[in-house]
């Protein structure tokens, strides 16, 4: 069976992926619209943007995290006196480097499914007198929940296995940023930790089967269902 270790690293990992995905679906619902819909200057600027995270190798990108958010950064000292929240070497760090790293693949997913969606539809609600906003929310984001879904379980099982950003910009502290991958990591160094190894990458196959297995149901659950339910 597993220890206590064990199952509290596997809770901490699940919060820091849920908290990853719910805390950056709106932007990565808002870039993908952008993007796939979007025409103005700059639109370039916002593709590299949101793509930055997969050109760039993982340390560097926890590192430049690091840098904004750290303590000492312009947006972590901010957050840090206008409202208490220290995101350096702390769980909710974790989440932000995870919704970092995750956010090309969610914005993808969902980009590709509101790009299938016929312009002829949008055109036709416009015809109508349906303001931008009206469609956004009526016609377009109804109609690509199917994508939303995957993106959201690709993004989950992504933020699961996040580790190079993660380590660099909130370390490895046990019990507070200790994650699936990061156990593993840690415990690759201790003589005769190889149980523990073996039984952590159990769980973490498990739950990246367990999210494929669900994207594969929130896919086919709202590609059947009709935008008006």
């Amino acid at each position: 069976m597993f220890s206590q270790e064990e199952i509290a690293i596997l809770w901490l990992s699940l919060r820091v992926a849920a908290v990853a995905v719910l805390g950056s679906l709106p932007l990565a619902v808002l870039a993908a619209w952008l993007l796939a819909r979007g025409r103005f200057r700059g639109r370039w600027v916002l593709d590299v943007l949101v793509h930055l995270p997969l050109l760039l190798p993982p340390v560097l990108t926890g590192y430049l995290l690091l840098v904004l958010f750290g303590r000492q950064g312009p947006l972590g000292g901010w957050l840090d006196q206008a409202f208490g929240i220290g995101l350096s070497f702390h769980w909710s760090g974790a989440a932000l480097a995870a919704a970092v790293m995750a956010f090309p693949l969610f914005v993808r997913s969902i980009r590709l499914s509101i790009e299938a969606i016929p312009r002829e539809i949008d055109e036709a609600a416009a015809g109508l007198g349906a303001r931008p906003w009206a469609r956004f929310t009526r016609v377009i984001l109804p109609l690509s929940r199917p994508g939303i879904a995957a993106g959201m379980a690709l993004a989950f099982a992504k933020a699961l296995g996040e580790f190079g950003a993660t380590i660099t910009f909130v370390s490895n502290i046990p019990g507070q940023t200790r994650t699936l991958s990061l156990a593993m990591h840690s415990f690759l160094q201790v003589p005769g930790a190889e149980p523990m190894i073996g039984r952590l990458a159990i769980l973490s196959v498990l739950l990246a089967v367990g999210a494929l297995l669900v994207s594969e149901w929130m896919v086919r659950r709202a590609a059947f269902r009709p935008p008006s339910e």
